[in-house]
């Protein structure tokens, strides 16, 4: 995968040997995962408690929430605080990296509901090209 940013005079990092994977692939992976966008978008609202979060997104297990915010927490986009009471309260928030990366994929989430037409108008075009 190659990516430059020539806006921000980054130069392109080329990776030739295919078994590797690029370090900014791997985050990638991570912010446009299933769970992750899902997850990075609710928390733009304001912080969550776990179980809070998960009735939010819906249809998550426990254990994939569980991992894909460890793995956001891990990557410095999530942050966790855990407050030492009784019963024990764990709140979720973005980091400011965090922040504007949910706020980049929310964007992509609003396109993709503005153009669902369109997408749909391709798939049937194609579908029907595909029978014939």
């Amino acid at each position: 995968m190659t990516v430059s940013s020539p806006e921000a005079g980054v130069p392109a990092a080329k990776y030739v040997d295919g078994t590797q994977m690029c370090p900014h692939r791997r985050v990638l992976e991570h912010v446009t995962s299933r769970w992750g966008v899902l997850v990075l978008i609710e928390l733009l609202d304001r912080p969550y408690r776990f179980s809070e979060l998960r009735r939010a997104i819906g249809r998550v297990s426990e254990k994939m929430l569980t991992q894909t915010l460890q793995t956001l927490e891990r990557d410095g986009l999530v942050h966790r605080d855990a407050k030492p009471v009784i019963p024990p309260r764990v709140d979720y928030s973005l980091t400011d990296l965090g922040r504007e990366a949910a706020e980049q994929v929310r964007d992509l989430a609003l396109w993709t509901e503005r153009r669902m037409a369109d997408v749909e108008r391709a798939r049937a075009a194609y579908d029907e090209a595909k029978r014939t």
